[in-house]
């Protein structure tokens, strides 16, 4: 929902830097060191080290846009795309199994927000798939090697509940349950639009 605010903002300043950045370091070179950085962040929530945690997964995300613009400046690949679009799902799925080993008493919460976010993975890339079958495409979220669908609960969405509970872990629970819900409306909300846009291109 707020990821095109955001990509007007953080863009400008992403494209800059990777006019600048050294062509010796690539894109994916980015994208596999901040996954790295992502996977320590988990192990620090496990431990319960949440300050350090939080600092890596702000690392790891700064990353993750770094790495979209260095390919942009020298040259998307599909390879590249798919380690993007990788890293970041195992990243959103090992985290709250991170706030589970901290403490089992978020375990049901983290099994409900896992599938809040299965779902939405399943139902994101499965019309994906089928909008590069369509030729059909957006950059409403930035120019992405996929169709990106809209939705509540994005990128921006996301971090900002990881970057609360890491900051307050004692909420993780009833913020779980509310951000899963915010998730699942987006699922719904997603597979609404998907069927119309396909029966739509059957009707025409």
């Amino acid at each position: 929902m707020l990821d095109p605010l955001m990509r007007r903002l953080i863009d400008p300043p992403l494209n800059a830097a990777a006019r600048r950045w050294p062509s010796t370091i690539t894109a994916n070179q980015i994208t596999a060191f901040g996954f790295t950085l992502g996977v320590v962040s988990f192990a620090c929530v496990a431990f319960g080290a949440f300050e350090l945690a939080l600092v890596l997964l702000l690392i790891n995300r700064l990353g993750d846009g770094l790495d979209g613009a260095v390919a942009r400046q020298n040259g998307a690949t599909d390879l590249g795309a798919y380690l993007d679009i990788v890293a970041d799902f195992l990243l959103w799925s090992i985290l709250p199994l991170g706030f589970l080993l901290y403490n089992v008493a978020n375990a049901v919460a983290a099994a409900v927000l896992l599938s809040s976010f299965a779902m939405s993975m399943v139902v994101f890339l499965a019309f994906a798939i089928l909008a590069e079958k369509r030729g059909v495409s957006t950059d409403a979220q930035g120019k992405k090697s996929f169709f990106y669908m809209a939705g509540l609960a994005e990128g921006t969405e996301t971090i900002s509940f990881f970057v609360i509970v890491m900051i307050w872990p004692t909420i993780f629970i009833p913020a779980a349950y509310g951000f899963a819900l915010l998730v699942y409306l987006s699922v719904i909300g997603r597979v609404i639009v998907s069927v119309k846009s396909l029966q739509e291109t059957v009707d025409e």
